[in-house]
């Protein structure tokens, strides 16, 4: 597969390809594009394996595209719009590997349900103690 046009909207960057498939991912994944201006997204080349921004050194593959979770799910929402976070630390508190947390944040691994509900809940309970601090 391979992405002949794209195009932006605030959330999501959409592509289609040479039969005229579209298909769309979400901008969290790319934070140079979602904080890009709309000259800066329209200064790209198309290369043989996907898609590149010289000027904000950032590239997106053709497969990316193909990917089922083109969408962050909550958890990995949390942490990728929440730079502030020191992610070592806050798997630390939990009693988790930190490298296997941002596995998960990042998309290499997928938690299984109980796990990114264990999480959740430390984000949360983290949220109520500073609330009452």
């Amino acid at each position: 597969m391979k992405i002949k046009e794209i195009w932006f909207d605030t959330d999501y960057i959409f592509g289609k390809d040479e039969e005229g498939k579209e298909y769309k991912q979400s901008l969290i994944w790319y934070p140079r594009l979602r904080q890009a201006s709309d000259t800066e997204r329209s200064q790209y080349t198309i290369g043989l394996g996907g898609i590149h921004w010289r000027g904000l050194d950032e590239d997106v593959s053709f497969e990316s595209f193909e990917y089922e979770d083109a969408e962050p799910s909550a958890m990995q929402r949390f942490f990728l719009t929440h730079k502030e976070i020191n992610v070592a630390e806050f798997a630390r508190s939990l009693g988790m590997n930190p490298t296997l947390l941002r596995n998960y944040i990042n998309g290499f691994k997928k938690p299984s349900k109980e796990r990114e509900q264990e999480i959740i809940d430390h984000i949360h309970k983290l949220g109520e103690e500073m609330v009452a601090a």
